[in-house]
């Protein structure tokens, strides 16, 4: 007998929850239960009548449902939340149904009985995790289809790993009527050559060419980002262009740029041909442009053509003589670099399953070519990441990692990530003039690394140092205006703001970088501390719960034994803090 092939069809979903449900319930559950069901029948059932919803299912504390348009999805959540808002104003605020709402626009998959499967549900349902209190978080898809189309505007909040998605999902906050964004002012042009390299585009649907016109893309950006006389752009705020039409006039305008390379790349059996244009962003004229073939052993000499044609194109003689000292570098094998490509897509997204993901192509790598420094010292890098995380033993991530960075810099003492591995090492050990001498050399090396002054950023605070610190993370972010993974900027910030006793702002970026980056704990512990510290029984309440969450049985023993402040009366108020809060 035939099986009846799945209904499959294009949605536009909303997935929504009520925040903080099971504390509601346990305070009230008759009061609760009672108030969602007025709420439903006097305010939410007409609006989804009125902008042609489907209830898909609900659960005991949220929904799913259906539209055939993105737009009244869209409109349809912002009037919900305005009526709830206004509904709610004259409760107690511990006892008020505030909803959070995701929204994306994707493929489902429709049973028989009407309900609904596959990724396009599935994001929304995540989205739906990192919205605000109150407010709604929708995907780059959904935003693609609404530009123009409602009387709201929206703020790009960066790109976020989901859990079981390949990619990032781009992800936007629409603002309601009569709210305005965070004003940021429009970076002025620097004293140097600037430059955006776009990511290359893919001339196939085949996500094997996808990671190979990446990896490209992450090479040239590379190699110009090591040129001391260049401004570039980092390759985390340019990938948020991906996939997407721009505009190169607005990219130079919000980057603060005035070139900009783009390009494509197509593959067909052992040959490939890429294709590149320098463009002047303030006029849009096309300052130079040329196509490449060969066969796909030609990649590496096809990169090293490409950023040399840059140079010599915007920049001046002692450039072109800096990319000529900088270009003679051995090329490992294309299996090992496409290996290294795909471990430096998966260490953004800076997860357990990504990071486990990474070893064995790196291992790989370092199989196919023992002499990658990159390779070595990536995987020292992330090993020792994984232990500050709990998932492996510091002991032997740290004499593992030690012998990687080693074998690294023996390898090719040019290699950026060697000396980021070596500062996670010095973390680890509370060995700030290591950190320092560490970061400080990855900035000598690639000063357009927004990385790397990242992370001499963090080594100033954990140091004692956070004016110095908060210049170095206002710089980086100067280098990725558009961050796709902010939380760990955020982070860094909240780490320099703790340290400078500043513990509004430290509660503040600890939050939005556990918002960006739910899964990690240090940022949980420095916001709880944060918290402690202001009496803010609130938020030291809501963080610790989330802390405890993720580590169960978590200490100020354990926290005081690994924490990465150098100072003892730094980690001395780190664990006053957490006392306050009522860690254990």
């Amino acid at each position: 007998m035939a099986t009846a092939r799945a209904e499959r069809r294009l949605a536009a979903i909303l997935a929504a929850d009520v925040v903080g449900y099971s504390r509601l319930v346990e305070q009230d559950e008759a009061w609760t239960l009672s108030a969602l069901k007025l709420l439903r029948r006097d305010l939410i059932d007409p609006l989804l009548a009125e902008h042609q919803g489907r209830i898909v299912k609900l659960m005991g504390d949220g929904a799913l449902v259906e539209f055939g348009s993105v737009v009244d999805a869209v409109a349809c959540a912002l009037a919900i939340q305005k009526g709830v808002a206004g509904n709610q104003a004259d409760i107690p605020a511990e006892r008020r149904i505030i909803f959070r709402i995701g929204i994306n626009l994707g493929d489902v998959i429709h049973e028989r009985d009407g309900d609904l499967y596959g990724d396009g549900v599935n994001i929304a349902a995540r989205l739906q995790t990192l919205a605000d209190p109150g407010g709604i978080c929708i995907s780059g898809t959904a935003y693609d289809h609404l530009q123009g189309k409602l009387a709201c505007d929206y703020e790009y909040l960066g790109e976020r790993a989901l859990k079981n998605m390949e990619r990032p999902v781009r992800l936007y906050r629409p603002l309601p009527e009569g709210a305005a964004r965070t004003a940021v002012p429009r970076p002025a042009l620097p004293d140097r050559p600037s430059i955006a390299v776009l990511p290359f585009n893919a001339m196939s649907a085949d996500p094997e060419q996808d990671f190979f016109s990446d990896g490209l893309t992450e090479d040239i950006t590379t190699a110009l980002s090591k040129l001391k006389g260049f401004f570039v752009i980092a390759r985390n705020t340019m990938f948020t262009y991906k996939g997407r039409p721009v505009d190169v006039r607005a990219i130079g305008r919000e980057l603060g740029i005035r070139y900009v390379l783009e390009g494509s790349v197509r593959k067909s059996g052992n040959r490939v041909r890429v294709t590149a244009q320098l463009i002047d962003a303030a006029s849009e004229a096309h300052l130079w442009a040329e196509r490449y073939d060969g066969d796909l052993g030609d990649i590496f000499v096809i990169q090293d053509e490409i950023t040399a044609s840059v140079v010599g194109r915007i920049g001046p003689e002692l450039l072109a003589a800096e990319h000529a000292r900088e270009s003679p570098k051995p090329h490992h094998g294309l299996d090992a670099w496409e290996c290294v490509v795909r471990a430096v897509f998966l260490c953004s997204q800076l997860s357990e399953e990504s990071s486990r993901k990474m070893l064995p192509l790196l291992d790989r790598a370092i199989g196919l070519a023992p002499d990658y420094a990159q390779a070595l010292a990536m995987k020292g890098w992330i090993m020792t990441w994984r232990a500050f995380q709990g998932w492996e033993d510091m002991g032997c991530a740290l004499a593992l990692a030690r012998d990687l960075v080693q074998q690294a810099i023996a390898a090719d003492d040019r290699e950026p990530w060697a000396y980021l591995a070596q500062a996670m090492i010095a973390f680890a050990t509370r060995d700030n003039v290591l950190a320092m001498a560490a970061t400080s050399q990855a900035v000598a090396i690639n000063p357009n690394s927004a990385f790397a002054h990242g992370q001499l950023g963090l080594a100033h605070a954990n140091g004692g140092r956070a004016a110095d610190a908060i210049a170095c993370i206002d710089h980086a972010l100067r280098l990725s205006p558009r961050e796709a993974f902010l939380g760990d900027f955020q982070f860094y910030y909240a780490m320099a703001c703790f340290q400078g006793a500043n513990y509004e702002s430290g509660l503040s970026y600890a939050r939005e970088a556990h918002r960006l980056r739910s899964g990690h704990v240090v940022p949980l512990l420095i916001g709880t501390a944060c918290a402690g510290l202001l009496d803010n029984r609130d938020a030291a309440t809501d963080l610790l719960g989330r802390l405890k969450s993720l580590v169960p049985d978590i200490s100020r023993d354990a926290v005081g034994a690994t924490s990465s402040f150098v100072r003892a009366e730094d980690r001395a108020r780190l664990i006053e803090g957490l006392a306050r809060a009522g860690l254990d």
